[in-house]
């Protein structure tokens, strides 16, 4: 994957996340925070591979 595609799946991660957060669902609440982590990893990954030019 290239950097914007891991950088649009990283938001929509967190995006979605984010919204499970609100629910009065524990399990909801738990993988809502589990997704938004996992979007922050995305990014991050979307980052490096833009800094080193997709070499990775």
């Amino acid at each position: 994957m290239g950097e914007l595609t891991d950088k649009a799946k990283g938001i929509t991660n967190e995006i979605v996340g984010k919204a499970k957060q609100h629910s009065s669902d524990p399990a909801k609440r738990a993988e809502g925070k589990l997704q938004e982590r996992k979007g922050e990893a995305q990014n991050l990954v979307g980052k490096i591979k833009g800094a080193l030019g997709d070499k990775i």
